[in-house]
């Protein structure tokens, strides 16, 4: 077994969100690049906005189309951030993850399929979080997401800071989900994300906070929202602006609690 198969694989037992696996060849699976196209985008985000429409008993048209876009777009960001993160901390391996060498699969709910194959690793065992953070930032914010998010910015008229929001977002998540699986990790995952918080293109969107000083437990406040908002009934997320913070301290007391 490879060394990007061995973190990939310690990273895909946190969950769902953590699964990049081993491309096999079968029919269904599309090149990364494809999502380049805004005809396919356009795609997902219609697939996306039937379903979050049919949920909450609403029809499509009451749900605006850019609003779907940047909640998409924020679940592509965690499928392609979350698996490299946790190889990174879980794994102690930096995957060298390549658009040409990675696929998805179309799916109408639930995290979005992504496989690679080729990938090659470096160890990070024993690297500084700054060091993990720099990494990371190229091959998968710069590599991976970036692109992808400039095409939601043109086709969708998204604010590039509601989008990079959202990158910060999947990674917030991205630390809270290991945390709660491997709390060994915690001080280490907040220490890599909090470093990529200082980096361009995700610094001023959003900070790492730790209620409780005895906890290895971290919470990401974004400086921005989702739009999530803005669909009827939807409300805001945890980390959202817009959440008040005495609401906000209660959802972090509860989780603290368990």
């Amino acid at each position: 077994m490879s060394r990007s198969d061995s973190a990939l694989r310690a990273a895909a037992r946190i969950g769902p969100y953590f699964v990049w696996e081993p491309w096999d060849g079968t029919p269904g699976w599309r090149p990364l690049a494809d999502l380049l196209d805004p005809g396919v985008v356009t795609d997902r985000v219609d697939v996306a906005r039937r379903s979050l429409a049919r949920m909450g008993g609403l029809e499509p048209d009451d749900i605006a189309e850019r609003v779907v876009a940047s909640i998409v777009f924020l679940g592509l960001a965690s499928r392609l951030l979350s698996p490299p993160l946790a190889a990174a901390v879980a794994g102690d391996a930096l995957p060298g993850a390549r658009a040409d060498r990675m696929f998805w699969r179309p799916v109408d709910g639930g995290p979005m399929p992504i496989a690679y194959r080729d990938l090659t690793a470096e160890t990070c065992a024993g690297q500084d979080p700054a060091t993990v953070a720099a990494v990371l930032t190229g091959t998968v914010v710069r590599g991976l997401a970036e692109p992808i998010l400039e095409v939601f910015r043109d086709r969708f008229t998204l604010s590039p800071q509601v989008l990079w929001g959202n990158v910060a977002s999947a990674l917030g998540g991205a630390t809270g989900m290991i945390t709660d699986a491997e709390p060994a990790l915690a001080a280490r995952t907040a220490a890599v994300v909090g470093a990529m918080l200082e980096l361009p293109p995700l610094r001023g969107t959003a900070t790492l906070n730790r209620p409780d000083p005895a906890r290895d437990r971290w919470f990401l406040v974004r400086r921005n929202c989702c739009l999530y908002y803005r669909i009827p009934g939807g409300g805001t997320c945890g980390d959202c602006v817009l959440t008040p913070e005495e609401t906000r301290r209660r959802h972090w007391r509860s989780i603290l609690a368990r």
